[in-house]
């Protein structure tokens, strides 16, 4: 409890300086792209290799439960933040997802929801922060875990103190496991669209930064990824942690033969 109140503290005290806006989002480009390319290095040589290799021990049955699993877990956390932006009609389904998941689906492991055509809604406590009206401030790039904003990454960290179930198992070991799982499978998640990355934009990184923060205003507002046009970006490309954002730019451009797959 004493973490928590801590947390709320420091919370309090750095909200009010996410709220300005600027013509210039990435007034740390010089960091933001010195951490880019560390992740980069970092991922090529190491994150990579170990999820492909995760892939290819691990059946694709259980590849796919250990997704679902973490899934199931992320939906707590949009249930919390349905209940604090008061979208109670969200709040109800998104809660009926979870508990039937977590029971039928034996702790989410398998998605019954989804297989009688249940949807998957997404929100975290940078959405709810834009919901009241807090500006997303400077692009940022987190180590390790990529784009991100003042906003987003002060978001990212309440949803992992407060509200993520891992965050709430005592046992250290066991909860750095399960944090380490997650992580591999979120990067095994993503292989196939990270791999048109280098033939996507001239410059990655600016492309990144745009769609990025396209796609979050996007969440803000309640709209369908679909509808934003990535081709208003300064360098179009590849958005990689909005899989079909990818998938459908790569279909697009390869149907007008601007972009070669590569294995």
């Amino acid at each position: 409890m004493k973490k928590i109140i801590r947390y709320i503290l420091i919370l309090a005290f750095f909200i009010p300086a996410l709220g300005f806006t600027s013509e210039d989002n990435d007034p740390l480009e010089s960091m933001n792209r010195a951490i880019y390319g560390f992740n980069e290095t970092v991922d090529v040589t190491i994150i990579k290799p170990v999820a492909k290799g995760y892939k290819a021990v691990m059946p694709n049955f259980a590849v796919k439960g250990v997704n679902n699993f973490y899934n199931n877990l992320r939906d707590v956390i949009t249930v919390v933040n349905d209940l604090l932006q008061l979208k109670i009609e969200h709040a109800v389904y998104d809660s009926g997802r979870v508990i039937l998941n977590s029971t039928v689906g034996i702790l989410g492991f398998i998605d019954v929801h989804s297989m009688y055509g249940g949807d998957r809604r997404k929100e975290d406590f940078g959405q709810t922060l834009g919901h009241y009206g807090i500006g997303h401030g400077a692009y940022l790039v987190i180590p390790f875990l990529g784009p991100s904003s003042l906003r987003d990454g002060v978001g990212l960290a309440t949803d992992t103190v407060l509200f993520d179930p891992i965050g709430y198992v005592k046992d250290v070991r066991t909860r750095n496991q399960l944090r380490i799982v997650q992580f591999v499978d979120k990067r095994a998640e993503l292989l196939h669209t990270t791999d048109i990355l280098g033939s996507a934009s001239l410059d990655p990184y600016a492309f990144q930064r745009d769609a990025y923060m396209q796609y979050r205003q996007a969440l803000v507002n309640d709209k369908s990824t679909s509808e934003i046009n990535y081709e208003d970006s300064e360098n179009a490309s590849f958005e990689p942690y909005i899989e079909e954002t990818l998938s459908n730019k790569a279909s697009d451009k390869n149907n007008n033969d601007k972009v070669v797959l590569v294995n």
